[in-house]
């Protein structure tokens, strides 16, 4: 694949922005391109710190597994024979992270908010370069990108899952990061980010794939890079579970049977899935972008469309395998949308001085029609989202009552050495990670635990708090806890 088709259009106006980036580098004090991305790191850091410690969340019951796999990857004791899916991406954080004890959990939950954020940044930048090669002025761009980071962060439901630590939000930073850094000729990193998001989501191997097919014939000095990342996501992929499960293709084994997996019209039914992450005036605006492209033989931003709709139906052909296809594993295309749309947006500023002082007016009118049928949606977002998170405080409430629990019982360890632990499903990655045990040894069939008449030890929420009964115990220290 040439390089030219993964480029935008127009070269002179290219040199144009160009030109202007390098203006505005001399008029902030010549800040060299890592000394800038260091500053926005660090503002993202601290921004997302705020987020975090107002929010006052806690993980899902997935980003409790992967914090347990970092705890007992230290402790040379990791199994993953359990819930949830091997997901290699968390890992390359929670294990690190799991040497700092406690504060595991506040790091991992921080890197997702801020990389949430990121994405949003890339979003905007992808945005706003597209459009700034095709004016002089410098609002349009501004626009195009401030529309599109804010459609990429109003993803239905998008809230949710960065401020419960799921891992689907960074993957939309890390593919729209991949773009945004071939924009800019980083091909290296457009790889290793494209790589990254492979280490998350299988749906992003065709791609990271196909970039790589094209790096090989025309960066030939990457070669060895390329190969690496494939080697890299294989053996991440499938050699950690081979090590520490029953089966190296754990993570398609647990996804097969998902209570949320459709079970009639998986085509549509995912498609839909799919539609419902993002407004129809973002989803309109989007396909005008594409009209847009096409007139002006915009191959990048076609080749983009291309490629979010291709995850969407990798989505869908996983659907139809049995796997779960839900929509959060979609956010990646629903952020592309996003950014088509201001591209869209940004373009339709830039009609006057190309067609007639008629388009021009009509293109604002289609922008500010555009920005004023999303604001009853948002409304409704922003009410649904204040609801959500009344209710992750309320369970945060509950999550931090478990460890006090432990503790007045006798500790994570008196408890570890009174049999197996037992608590409901959904609670058992949680108690998984305050025990320091693998998520594999918390039991949730109560009553065939109790059948056995073996040494047990049941925590179990209640409204007041947790319940902790320890039954069958056969050591003092055991048969003094409650019972």
């Amino acid at each position: 694949m040439p390089e030219s088709t993964l480029q935008p259009a127009a070269a002179p106006a290219d040199a144009t922005a160009d030109s202007r980036s390098g203006a505005l580098r001399a008029r902030v004090g010549g800040v060299a391109g890592w000394q800038a991305a260091a500053l926005v790191a660090v503002a993202l850091l601290a921004v997302a710190t705020g987020i975090v410690v107002w929010a006052r969340t806690r993980p899902g019951f997935d980003p409790y597994g992967w914090l347990v796999w970092g705890q007992q990857t230290i402790r040379l004791a990791l199994d993953t024979n359990a819930a949830p899916s091997w997901k290699p991406l968390p890992y390359l954080f929670t294990v690190p992270y799991a040497i700092a004890g406690h504060y595991q959990l506040w790091l991992w939950m921080i890197t997702v908010v801020a990389t949430t954020l990121a994405g949003a940044v890339f979003g905007g930048r992808i945005a706003y370069h597209l459009v700034a090669a095709e004016t002089e002025s410098r609002y349009p761009p501004l626009i195009a990108a401030a529309f599109a980071a804010v459609g990429v962060m109003a993803i239905t439901n998008y809230a949710h899952f960065y401020l419960s630590a799921q891992s689907d939000p960074l993957i939309v930073a890390l593919c729209l990061g991949a773009v945004d850094c071939h924009l800019r000729k980083h091909y290296r990193w457009a790889y290793a980010l494209a790589i990254l998001a492979s280490l998350g989501r299988p749906e992003a191997w065709p791609f990271a794939g196909l970039y790589a097919i094209w790096a090989w014939r025309a960066i030939p000095s990457m070669r060895w890079y390329l190969a690496g990342g494939v080697i890299l996501t294989a053996l991440l992929w499938f050699g950690v579970p081979a090590i520490t499960s029953r089966s190296a293709f754990q993570a398609g084994n647990a996804a097969l049977g998902s209570g949320r997996a459709l079970h009639h019209n998986r085509i549509f039914g995912t498609i839909d899935r799919f539609l419902d992450l993002q407004e129809t005036p973002i989803e309109l605006a989007a396909l005008l972008s594409l009209g847009l492209a096409a007139w002006r033989r915009d191959r990048f931003t076609l080749m983009f469309a291309a490629a979010a709709a291709g995850w969407v139906l990798v989505e869908v052909a996983f659907s139809l395998h049995g796997w779960p296809g839900n929509g959060r594993y979609m956010f990646p295309a629903a952020g592309a949308t996003a950014v088509i749309a201001g591209i869209a947006i940004g373009r339709l500023l830039t009609l006057p001085p190309r067609i007639s002082k008629l388009a021009g007016i009509a293109g604002i009118a289609l922008v500010v029609l555009t920005i004023v049928a999303l604001i009853p949606p948002a409304v409704t977002h922003a009410r649904d989202e204040r609801t959500d998170l009344k209710a992750q405080r309320l369970r945060t409430k509950e999550i931090n009552q478990l460890s006090g629990a432990i503790s007045r019982a006798g500790g994570a360890s008196l408890i570890r050495s009174c049999g197996e632990p037992l608590t409901r499903l959904e609670y058992q990655s949680i108690v998984a990670w305050n025990l320091r045990v693998n998520v594999a040894t918390v039991g949730f069939k109560y009553s065939r635990a109790i059948a056995r008449r073996q040494p047990i030890v049941l925590i179990t929420p209640q409204t007041n708090g947790w319940k902790i009964q320890a039954l069958y115990q056969r050591t003092p220290q055991c048969r003094a806890l409650p019972h």
